[in-house]
C-alpha cells in the first residue's frame, strides 16, 4: 500500500480535501467523509470506509437530523487523475462516479 499527495482534489461536481487521516468531500447538495488514510494498492486501485449526508436547500431546523450514511468510496489513481465512485452501504445506492484532478478547483452547486 502506498499514498496518494495530499491537499485538494476537484472535478465537475465534487471536492476532495485529503489529510494524513483521510478526507472531506463537497458534492452538489451534500457532504461526506473519509475516515481513514488514503491508501492504494501497486495498481493504484482503492476502497476506503467513511460517511455521505445529503443536504437541502432553505434552513435547518435544531432538531433536525442530518441524513447521514455510511458510504463506500472505492476508485483509482493514475498520476494527478482520480476516478471515484460513491456507494452508500446501508441501501447499496451507488451515488456516482467522478473524475478528480490533483490541485483542480471542484465547481461544486450546492442546494439554495
Amino acid at each position: 500500500m502506498r499514498t496518494i499527495p495530499l491537499g485538494a482534489w476537484g472535478g465537475d461536481h465534487v471536492g476532495l480535501l485529503l489529510t494524513g487521516t483521510g478526507g472531506t468531500l463537497e458534492y452538489d447538495c451534500a457532504h461526506g467523509t473519509i475516515d481513514q488514510p488514503f491508501v492504494i494498492d501497486s495498481a493504484g486501485r482503492f476502497q476506503l470506509a467513511g460517511t455521505h449526508t445529503r443536504e437541502h436547500g432553505g434552513p435547518i431546523r435544531r432538531d433536525e437530523k442530518p441524513d447521514k450514511h455510511p458510504a463506500r468510496y472505492t476508485g483509482s489513481v493514475n498520476g494527478d487523475r482520480m476516478t471515484l465512485t460513491v456507494t452508500l452501504t446501508d441501501t447499496n445506492e451507488a451515488l456516482g462516479t467522478f473524475t478528480l484532478t490533483r490541485g483542480r478547483m471542484a465547481r461544486v452547486f450546492k442546494c439554495v
